[in-house]
């Protein structure tokens, strides 16, 4: 099912010297059940199109429909809260919450009571692997895989069936990668979301079902889809 709609979007900023074309007239879509990868050279576009896709800026020109609705005529504040979750390179969890705390934070903005969030924030980190020992620990005390996992946790707390990861594994090592990358594809085919994934990792971008390849802007190629991953 068709989840997200790009129509010819473009978007372009002002800096100290030149306004910068960031994305051209990109069109695409992205469906639920399946995780994507975007690739690209650094500058190519790949950071802004995502945050587009969050609802952080609105496109210049074009539009992006999720769920049928036109990301610009809804309430975007409501949309981060309800539909999409992010997921950064480094971490951006909150320091001075527990990793129990931090997947309670969004059960709880949502309404949900304290006890009740705090067992469905203990669940949802046991489904990514962090016990109970780990899950009462502050994040400065886990290490980068504990920490991710932490991140996803929370994406999977938020509501939405919406997961974009902005190179999500670069402060990792192989093996931590590898569990962080299991963790967003199971999310696609068990849990039917769908997860755009930002990287420069060939290696990652080879376990998507669809690959979009950056230069310039421009949306220049689609990989054929693949099976079995």
């Amino acid at each position: 099912m068709e989840r997200i709609r790009v129509e010819s979007v473009s978007y372009s900023y002002q800096n100290k010297y030149q306004t910068v074309e960031a994305v051209k007239e990109v069109t695409c879509s992205f469906e639920s059940g399946k995780m994507y990868v975007i690739t690209g050279e650094s500058g190519s576009g790949k950071s802004t199109f995502l945050s587009l896709l969050a609802g952080l800026d609105c496109p210049k020109s074009g539009r992006i429909v999720v769920d049928g609705e036109d990301l610009s005529r809804i309430d975007r504040d409501a949309y981060r809260r309800e539909k999409v979750a992010v997921i950064y390179q480094a971490f951006h969890l909150f320091p001075l919450l527990t990793a129990l705390e931090n997947v309670m934070y969004p059960l709880e903005i949502q309404g949900m009571q304290r006890r009740e969030a705090k067992a469905h924030a203990a669940e949802y980190l046991r489904e990514v692997g962090i016990a109970e020992e780990k899950a009462v620990k502050y994040p400065r005390m886990m290490s980068g895989g504990e920490q991710q996992r932490t991140a996803v946790a929370r994406a999977m707390a938020s509501g939405g069936r919406i997961v974009l990861a902005d190179e999500p594994t670069g402060n990792l090592d192989t093996e931590n990668e590898e569990k962080i990358v299991e963790l967003l594809a199971s999310l696609a085919h068990e849990k039917d979301f769908t997860v755009i994934m930002v990287t420069h990792n060939r290696q990652i971008a080879d376990r998507a079902d669809v690959r979009l390849v950056m230069k310039d802007g421009r949306m220049t190629e689609t990989a054929m889809e693949t099976s079995g991953q």
